[in-house]
């Protein structure tokens, strides 16, 4: 009896585990919480697809102190692209460049008035080391003075679509900071851009200048080495490989900190192929205008919840069939229809331990009929890609969806006067019956 009891006992129990193993499984199959971010505003986003991953704030208008730098950068590697600046070109220093350059408390290296410099070393100086006069000089050198060099950094925030911003200078140090070289805005007045912004910028930046992340992610190096005017600068993205915080895979971006803006950092890394942008501003922590980790340990809370639970899969190949509708009429062909195909491979961010997404696939045809002759690969519509049960946070750029072109899957040729006439005897009967009927069911009507 005693035997039975204890058996029965063993049974009771495994069976409580294995129910409660089936309660507490789905929990656990959940996504993982986002983090709890320590900035005044903060975004990431899946490089690549521009996919948001986390976002606090994000198009609250902020400043942005040095990570200004980041316009300028674009700007310079734009000039070098269209062939207006070679990175050996000289650069006369100013006597404004060369007096914001003797500040000390200010990130610089001092620069000689009315010496010259070449493009590269003061773009270095600036990328790597925040160099405030290095940037003033490039921004005269590119654009006749700071003032008319702002006017195109507000173009081309415009221009890509940046959003809400407001730039008054070219370092991202307030005004008052300026020596009295301010040239447009108020004396207190400093750059600023949301998060949103900045990543987008970073975006843009990766996409179109890739070679910035060499200089970006350069951790120490020699300013004038073997002269008098030596100095040793060090990257202050402290995240990089090799420095205070370092981390794996970090290789960009820049930081930012004024009294005004805070501790601020646009990062980026990459990992198992997947690269993500990250932005901090006003990282809580520290007292005004301290280098304290604070901008580092936000970020890596969002880099550790991007890489520990997202992955970019291709869910559908480019040239894959439409179901829905899978094909389009055509008038005059040779066929009534053409079926439909999709021109692009499509990507999106998805959980980490999905191998099989469900997808959301909506197809907006431009027209319900093409006429024929019709060529293989003609544009007809789009379709818009979106995981089922997905987020809401949608994209950078503003889009829910991903969306890719729908072409025609093939030729369809048009019809011979003898089939077209065939055709239309066929549809003048064919509205006679339509007639007939519709009059038939009104009499009874």
């Amino acid at each position: 009896m005693k035997n039975i009891i204890k058996k029965t006992g063993i049974v009771i129990m495994a069976a409580s585990l294995a129910v409660s193993g089936f309660l507490v499984s789905p929990k656990a199959a959940q996504a993982a919480e986002a983090p709890n971010v320590n900035a005044n505003a903060a975004i990431a986003i899946e490089e690549s697809t521009g996919k948001i991953l986390y976002s606090k704030d994000a198009d609250k208008l902020m400043g942005i102190a040095s990570m200004t730098k980041m316009m300028d950068e674009y700007l310079l590697l734009e000039a070098i692209d269209k062939g207006q600046l070679k990175w050996d070109d000289k650069v006369t220093i100013s006597e404004y460049a060369y007096k914001v350059s003797q500040d000390t408390s200010l990130s610089n290296v001092p620069l000689r008035l009315g010496e010259e410099y070449s493009v590269q070393e003061l773009y270095e100086a600036m990328a790597i080391y925040s160099a405030n006069g290095a940037a003033i000089a490039i921004s005269e050198k590119i654009a006749g003075s700071e003032k008319e060099f702002v006017d195109l950094m507000n173009k081309k925030a415009e221009e890509l679509k940046l959003g809400d911003h407001q730039f008054v200078n070219s370092t991202g140090l307030n005004n008052e900071d300026l020596k009295g070289g301010q040239q447009v805005g108020g004396p207190t007045d400093e750059n600023k851009m949301t998060a949103r912004g900045m990543a987008k910028l970073a975006k843009h930046l990766i996409d179109d200048y890739p070679d910035v992340l060499k200089t970006a992610s350069t951790t120490k190096k020699e300013f004038r080495k073997g002269t008098s005017d030596q100095i040793d600068m060090s990257n202050w993205n402290w995240l990089l490989p090799g420095l205070i915080y370092g981390r794996k895979g970090v290789d960009g971006l820049k930081t930012g900190t004024t009294d005004y803006a805070g501790m601020c950092l646009t990062a980026t890394a990459v990992q198992d192929g997947m690269r993500v942008v990250t932005v901090v501003l006003h990282a809580n922590g520290g007292g005004k205008g301290e280098h304290t980790s604070a901008r580092f340990d936000e970020t890596n809370k969002m880099l550790d919840y991007a890489f520990n639970n997202f992955k970019v899969k291709e869910v559908q190949k480019a040239g894959s069939k439409v179901k829905k509708p899978a094909s389009i009429a055509v008038d005059k062909g040779k066929e009534d229809t053409v079926g439909l195909v999709t021109k692009d491979a499509v990507k999106l961010v998805v959980p980490k331990n999905d191998n099989a997404p469900k997808l959301n696939t909506n197809v907006k045809l431009e027209e319900k009929t093409i006429e024929a002759p019709v060529k293989k690969g003609t544009e007809v519509g789009k379709m818009e890609v979106s995981l089922k049960d997905g987020d809401k946070l949608g994209y950078i750029d503003g889009k829910q969806t991903e969306t890719i072109d729908v072409l025609t899957a093939s030729d369809v040729e048009k019809a011979n006067w003898f089939m077209l006439s065939t055709q239309a005897v066929g549809s003048f009967f064919k509205g006679i019956g339509n007639y007939v009927s519709d009059g038939v069911k009104g009499w009874f009507n």
